[in-house]
């Protein structure tokens, strides 16, 4: 029934339904519980294996994959392209074949191309988790982003949500605009027009040139950073004076009608997208993000594997199972 309603594998947020997110998103809540244990395990996954395949760098998100693999009681393997096959011309797909031949079930894999995710599902029996593929979608950090909205105000739909900063180089963006549209918010854009896409109000969001007019909108902002890592000569002038224009201070939010929630989805570049004072203050749900990351990983592992939603709030209850 899981498998029928989610498909066999996560690759994006646009594919998906509103009642597919709420889906997740109500799998998640069950497992918050899990991470405030003293021993912060269930059972559900044990036996089976899975393989987090990194192409690119990665912290927070491989880590909190690792963390709700680990409390889900998953066999864990990871591969990083550093100093594997991969640095010999090993394909991609060879990989992948290679690890399914030891009988995995599961892939969680971030890469540097967009739609490397759905090659790589297209390909192989195993389930395939989308951790980030280029500049197309994350839809795991997309999903979490939700979720901590939807904790704090109690409601996504009616919300109004502006993702501020590096629109173009961000996966990120990409999976928020596509869950908070389909659960019925108003998204709005704001950032230099370097770093926005052409035709991006074709998507439904409307664009806001100055941040001051993001901020006097909005109920929430949601702060990316500048991927210098992606970007050639060209798009901006300096740092200093993209958080002249575009940095989201303390000054800036005291003249805001309302009181802001502030999202970031990391790493942060303090003092450039957002100052410490923003990052570290009463606006901010940044660890929230962090916290629901585990539990909204642990949803779509859990899911994906074909586990039920009703299931997840009974294994919750025994956690200690896996300890034993």
């Amino acid at each position: 029934m899981t498998e029928r309603f989610l498909g066999k594998d996560l690759l994006g947020l646009e594919p998906l339904t509103a009642d597919q997110i709420r889906f997740i998103l109500d799998t998640a809540e069950p497992f918050k519980e899990v991470s405030e244990r003293a021993i912060k395990k269930v059972p559900t996954l044990r036996g089976k294996t899975i393989v987090n395949l990194f192409f690119e760098a990665s912290t927070r998100t491989r880590i909190s994959f690792e963390f709700a693999e680990k409390r889900l009681s998953a066999d864990t393997v990871n591969v990083a392209a550093a100093g594997s096959s991969v640095e010999k011309g090993e394909t991609l797909v060879d990989t992948a074949r290679n690890l399914e031949a030891m009988r995995i079930d599961m892939v969680v894999m971030r890469h540097p191309s967009s739609g490397a995710a759905q090659f790589l599902a297209d390909r192989i029996r195993s389930n395939v988790v989308n951790a980030g593929d280029g500049t197309h979608e994350h839809p795991t950090q997309g999903l979490l982003d939700l979720l901590t909205l939807r904790d704090k105000f109690g409601r996504i739909e009616g919300l109004k949500v502006c993702i501020c900063g590096d629109i173009l180089h961000s996966r990120v963006a990409r999976s928020n605009i596509w869950g908070l549209l389909k659960l019925g918010a108003e998204v709005g854009v704001c950032g230099p027009a370097s770093l926005l896409p052409l035709g991006i109000e074709e998507l439904g969001v409307t664009v806001y040139r100055r941040i001051e007019d993001a901020i006097e909108w909005a109920d929430a902002l949601n702060v990316l950073r500048l991927q210098l890592e992606r970007m050639h000569a060209g798009f901006l002038p300096s740092l200093r004076e993209y958080n002249r224009v575009f940095g989201v201070t303390v000054e800036r939010l005291e003249k805001a009608p309302r009181e802001l929630v502030i999202l970031h989805p990391g790493p942060m570049n303090r003092g450039v997208e957002i100052d410490s004072r923003v990052a570290d203050g009463p606006h901010s749900v940044i660890l929230e993000q962090v916290t629901n990351g585990v539990a909204i990983r642990m949803a779509v592992l859990y899911l994906l594997a074909g586990g039920r939603p009703e299931m997840a709030e009974a294994a919750k209850g025994r956690a200690g199972e896996a300890g034993e």
